[in-house]
């Protein structure tokens, strides 16, 4: 989650909303979140180890396999 705060931030350079809350030689804090990542942001490598499943089977798997006679050719 991204965030930015600007603190004494001139009133009279916000966007036009939100401007005519304040008197122009007002100074505010602007607090900007990022509520969820953007759906076109590509996943960086570290997030997409973290996000997949082990592609191996435990050892416990493998020999439980083994000894019901299925084995993958």
């Amino acid at each position: 989650m991204n965030k930015i705060v600007l603190r004494h931030y001139p009133a009279d350079q916000l966007p036009q909303p939100l401007r005519e809350q304040f008197h122009p030689n007002d100074r505010v804090t602007v607090e900007v979140t990022q509520e969820e990542p953007g759906h076109d942001r590509v996943m960086t490598l570290e997030e997409i180890f973290a996000a997949r499943k082990p592609p191996y089977r435990t050892a416990e798997e493998i020999i439980a396999e083994i000894q019901a006679g299925r084995y993958d050719d």
